[in-house]
């Protein structure tokens, strides 16, 4: 009887985690294939030759942040919009703004910040953003958005 119980609770608990894994992946799907497609979109459209990574960005519009390389060596954000089309996509060279470190300097001297969570560069109206969020001293859901630019303060979104 022992053997069973040990048994069915090993079962159980590999069933779980079998489950857990799945849900995990095709949920990850839809995410994986929009920033395939759109790293396919930003070679197609030559705007970079190499891609080395990509995110989803959500903010007012929804884009695939694309870094990489053009043809002529500079470094390059491109943001192409989930809906995939060519002409909206909008690129900016990583020399001619703020570096995440930066841009982290910046925010740092805001104080209260418990813990950043992420920092995503993002398209908006004014252009390139970096957004980071982060928990404040009282554990609340905070955004701060510095332009890449010139690394001024665009928006705050605090405690949510």
């Amino acid at each position: 009887m022992k053997n069973w119980l040990i048994f069915i609770s090993v079962f159980i608990v590999s069933l779980s985690l079998v489950i857990s894994i799945l849900v995990l992946w095709k949920a990850e799907a839809p995410f994986r294939s929009i920033e395939e497609q759109a790293e396919q979109l930003a070679l197609d459209a030559k705007a970079l030759a190499i891609v080395s990574e990509s995110y989803t960005y959500n903010g007012k519009h929804s884009y695939v942040t694309v870094f990489g390389v053009d043809e002529y060596g500079d470094k390059k954000a491109v943001f192409v919009p989930t809906n995939l089309d060519e002409d909206s996509i909008q690129e900016v060279l990583l020399e001619d703004g703020i570096t995440e470190k930066q841009a982290l300097s910046v925010f740092k001297n805001e104080g209260n910040v418990q813990k950043v969570l992420h920092m995503k560069l993002g398209y908006e109206e004014p252009g390139a953003v970096w957004e980071i969020t982060y928990l404040n001293d009282h554990d609340q859901l905070n955004y701060v958005y510095i332009l890449f630019k010139d690394g001024d303060w665009w928006k705050r979104i605090t405690n949510l």
